[in-house]
C-alpha cells in the first residue's frame, strides 16, 4: 500500500483511506457490528491505516464501532474525526475562537474515548 504525508505534521498515512459513516449510520440498513467489524480488521489487514468517522454518525455509534474494531491495531492506524456539530445534549456552538478551540478540543477527546484512541494529535493545523 502506498503511503502519504498529510500537511505539515508529518503524519503518514495510506493512501486509500475507509470513510465508515455507512457503517453504522445510513439511508438504508445497515450491515451488523460485528462484519462491520471484520471489514475493518480486514482492512488494516490490506495495508489501509486512515479511516474517517464522526459523532454524527449514528450519532456517536460510529465512533464506538470503529474504535472496537481498530482498538487491537491503535499503534498502527490513524482515526480521522470530524468535528464541530452540534447534536441535541451535545456542546452548544461557540461564540468566540478561544471558545472554538476549547469546543473541538472537547469533541477530540470524547471522541477519542469512543474510539480507544491515544487522543488529540497536538502536531495537528487545527489549532
Amino acid at each position: 500500500m502506498n503511503k502519504r504525508i498529510l500537511g505539515a505534521s508529518g503524519l503518514e498515512v495510506s493512501s486509500l483511506g475507509l470513510g465508515c459513516m455507512g457503517m453504522s449510520h445510513h439511508r438504508g440498513n445497515t450491515a451488523s457490528a460485528t462484519e462491520m467489524i471484520a471489514l475493518l480488521r480486514s482492512a488494516v489487514d490490506r495495508g489501509v491505516t486512515f479511516f474517517d468517522t464522526a459523532q454524527v454518525y449514528g450519532p456517536f455509534t460510529n465512533e464506538s464501532l470503529v474504535g472496537e474494531a481498530l482498538a487491537p491495531v491503535s499503534v498502527r492506524v490513524v482515526i480521522a474525526k470530524d468535528m464541530d456539530y452540534t447534536h441535541p445534549g451535545d456542546d452548544q456552538t461557540p461564540s468566540t475562537s478561544r471558545e472554538l478551540g476549547r469546543a473541538r478540543r472537547h469533541s477530540c477527546t470524547r471522541g477519542s474515548h469512543r474510539t480507544h484512541s491515544s487522543g488529540v494529535n497536538d502536531r495537528s493545523d487545527w489549532r
